[in-house]
């Protein structure tokens, strides 16, 4: 698990707080650049269960694979592993009265979600990450 310290770390992409809520729009704005959540249940990848990558929607990166996606019942998607974890920051997160591993994109530093320890096999972990957070790049069908 990526113990990165967010302060020391340098991240690739650097923009305005204008220029970030004019590419993403008021809810990813919400979601990666002021740590917020989407509401449960009726967000945009809970349900896809089609195949291809997930990627950080700030800055393109690939970051989870829907191999590793799976119903965790919370609300939002969830992922036992993520593609690279050199491509997530984990920063321990003491808001709202809880001890939680916030995950960060590593290249634009977006807030993506938190991990838990309580996920499937065979890691055990399940990243439970915001949608409005996300890119999803189907894969391309093979004939």
């Amino acid at each position: 698990m990526p113990n990165k310290d967010e302060a020391a770390h340098k991240f690739g992409v650097h923009k305005s707080d204008e220029e970030w809520f004019h590419e993403l729009g008021a809810e990813a704005y919400y979601v990666l650049r002021e740590k917020g959540t989407e509401r449960p249940f009726i967000n945009h990848y809970y349900k896809l269960n089609d195949q291809g990558v997930y990627c950080c929607r700030g800055c393109e990166t690939p970051l989870f694979l829907s191999e590793a996606k799976y119903d965790s019942g919370s609300g939002w998607p969830a992922f036992y592993a993520a593609l690279d974890p050199s491509k997530i920051l984990e920063k321990r997160d003491t808001t709202h009265g809880m001890i939680r591993t916030e995950v960060m994109c590593a290249h634009c530093g977006g807030h993506l979600g938190h991990v838990f320890d309580d996920g499937p096999q065979p890691t055990g972990m399940r990243y439970c990450i915001n949608s409005a957070s996300l890119h999803f790049v189907k894969a391309e069908s093979k004939k």
